[in-house]
């Protein structure tokens, strides 16, 4: 978690739809490491105590208006000390166009400047959104991630235990594949997890007796995703006989993924059992979890039983057990 990840200029220039005004090398060679955004109202005054020049400046109205109302000689001073300070790249937005004086400091300490007509706020947004996700703290999971009815479930289990084939029945009844047997979850917000393959094994599946299939190249576009949201976790295990499992779904497990904590059930695997109409009910029933309705609470209502004792009861049976 602790690892700085970087994102090519070139690719925020292609996801922004940014036009190049100054590039003095190649964009793929500058990387950027930053998922803030400057705009240089305190630098264009003096002010560079917290002048992180790793993030990206973003001219709006007001900075043009600011530079417009001061002399030509104290715009080329202000803009040389800013860009001396060497930041990876700097956008005007609204399709203003630069003033001379920029265009000379940019030149002059080789750093790119682009431009697009989008407003002020809405650049910030979506390069501070993009950036979350691209530079989000990240670690890499044994499993299979499939999106069923809109929510992503990622299958977990030992080697074996039936998760890629699974997910090909799960795809036969109409889900969508994100990741087998390596996912990369992300971490793109104080509540969010997002999952996706590695790029060398996007929509390949390792079945036993069979060997690797491509996915999308057998059951077609619609049975792919690149990435999803992790909403539930399921660890499937083979049957245990001596161990009790979860027959009400009063209590919610979770497990915590890079500092959040997302809801898990464990399903034990046993012939007979169909497993991809059980992860579709249990996506369901999380769905109606978020949703605020719970089965097991409704239930207990009706037959007029405290909740809070049958949950001391499951403790004290678990503890015996």
């Amino acid at each position: 978690m602790s690892a700085k990840y970087t994102v090519p200029l070139s690719k925020v220039m292609k996801e922004l739809s940014l036009n190049v005004i100054s590039m003095p090398c190649e964009p793929d060679e500058i990387l950027i490491s930053s998922m803030d955004v400057n705009r240089p109202g305190l630098e264009l005054n003096g002010f560079y105590d917290f002048y992180d020049t790793t993030r990206i400046l973003i001219f709006g109205n007001a900075e043009s208006a600011f530079l417009n109302s001061i002399s030509s000689q104290k715009r080329k001073d202000v803009l040389n000390a800013i860009f001396s300070q060497k930041p990876p790249a700097a956008i005007i937005a609204r399709g203003l166009k630069p003033l001379p004086e920029l265009l000379e400091a940019v030149r002059e300490n080789s750093v790119p400047l682009l431009s697009t007509a989008e407003t002020t706020s809405s650049l910030v947004a979506a390069l501070v959104s993009f950036m979350n996700v691209e530079l989000a703290p990240r670690i890499t999971r044994h499993g299979v991630l499939v999106e069923v009815y809109g929510e992503g479930i990622l299958l977990v289990g030992d080697s074996g235990v039936g998760k890629s084939e699974t997910a090909i029945e799960l795809i036969k009844r109409g889900h969508r594949l994100i990741a087998d047997d390596a996912v990369t979850i992300k971490r793109v917000s104080a509540k969010s997890l997002v999952g996706e393959a590695p790029d060398n094994i996007k929509h390949f599946i390792e079945l036993r007796g069979i060997g690797i299939i491509n996915a999308r190249r057998i059951f077609g576009m619609g049975a792919v995703k690149v990435s999803e949201k992790i909403d539930m976790v399921i660890n499937l295990e083979i049957w245990d006989n001596q161990k009790i499992y979860d027959r009400m779904g009063i209590d919610s497990e979770f497990t915590e993924i890079l500092g959040i904590k997302v809801p898990v059930l464990t399903i034990p695997v046993k012939p007979g059992r169909n497993l991809a109409i059980i992860i579709e009910v249990a996506a369901m029933n999380n769905r109606q979890k978020k949703m605020g309705y719970n089965a097991a609470e409704e239930l207990l209502s009706n037959l007029g039983m405290d909740l809070s004792v049958m949950q001391e009861t499951e403790k004290k049976l678990e503890l015996n057990f």
